[in-house]
């Protein structure tokens, strides 16, 4: 039996040909999970369009509606950094379904990931760097409300800051947020999480994996959380555009086996989600963000999940 894997077609949307943000990974992701046998069709899970009921936990109303109907002002526009249609409407919905599914299922299962999702930068009130609604915080609340966890804890090692993650937290004891991430780095301005680690520019795979070790464990005694989110971005990797660290494919894939390893041998459920990768090079991005899957792989099958 394989690690349950949430994905939909409607993952990927059109772009410009010259924008920077790689949609096409989401798709291309999935196609080579298939390929190396890491997922069945049998154990993909495809989510459904989430109620707007479930936005309105974190997000304004106000904002939800001027983005759905494309009356955001193009200040707020820009700061999101995607061109709106409403393609990409329905597509932002669908991944905010999966990051909800992909966080039932690790209750039921032990372990989950998803195929995309890791959209930490948009905050209650607005979005920005490619963030429109915060799937992170949007799982959190909704599997709270449906009494399926009351306490979380988001371990966001992304290569920039959970900023709108930690802000919609901020005052929210039953959600612990936790960012690692390149100090001097987007963005600019950084938001307060329960714990924030930053990290020097540079920082290679042995002293990345030991700053990490030095936190986890500790954190998971101290919150007891009912379920781990996890979003393991790969843009700390050294060739990564927007990134300003220097892991290797190897450190990607430990640090990711030692928090999966660490959450699941110590009996608390982990959702997984892709979170930000920035690369030309589509198949070496992509073959990144397996990485993540590939250790969810050994893990499910190391604790028989």
């Amino acid at each position: 039996m394989s690690v349950p894997i949430v994905y939909h077609h409607d993952y990927v949307v059109p772009l410009p040909d010259s924008h920077r943000f790689p949609m096409s990974k989401f798709r291309i992701l999935y196609e080579l999970l298939l390929a190396d046998g890491l997922v069945t069709p049998e154990r993909t899970f495809a989510p459904t369009l989430p109620p707007t009921e479930w936005l309105e936990l974190v997000h304004d109303p106000a904002y939800i509606q001027a983005y759905y109907t494309g009356t955001l002002d193009p200040r707020a526009q820009r700061r999101i950094g995607l061109p709106w249609s409403p393609e990409l409407v329905n597509r932002t919905r669908i991944a905010l379904g999966g990051s909800i599914l992909t966080a039932k299922l690790a209750i039921e299962h032990g372990i989950a990931c998803n195929t995309a999702g890791g959209t930490h930068h948009a905050f209650a009130n607005m979005g920005s760097g490619f963030c429109i609604f915060n799937d992170l915080a949007i799982a959190s609340r909704v599997i709270q409300k449906l009494g399926l966890a009351k306490k979380i804890l988001i371990v966001d090692l992304d290569v920039h800051q959970g900023d709108g993650t930690a802000a919609i937290f901020q005052q929210d004891p039953s959600v612990f947020t936790f960012s690692m991430h390149c100090e001097i780095n987007f963005p600019s301005k950084k938001q307060t999480s329960d714990l924030d680690v930053p990290l020097r520019e540079g920082m290679e795979d042995a002293e990345y994996l030991k700053t990490l070790s030095e936190y986890l464990p500790d954190l998971l005694s101290q919150v007891k959380p009912d379920l781990v989110l996890y979003d393991a971005g790969v843009d700390p990797h050294i060739s990564d555009r927007l990134g300003k660290l220097a892991l290797t494919n190897t450190g990607i894939f430990d640090r990711d086996l030692y928090v999966l390893d660490t959450c699941v041998s110590q009996g608390y459920p982990i959702a997984c989600v892709i979170g930000g990768g920035y690369a030309e090079d589509i198949p070496s991005l992509v073959y990144r963000h397996s990485l993540l899957h590939r250790a969810a792989s050994e893990i499910y099958c190391r604790h028989k999940l």
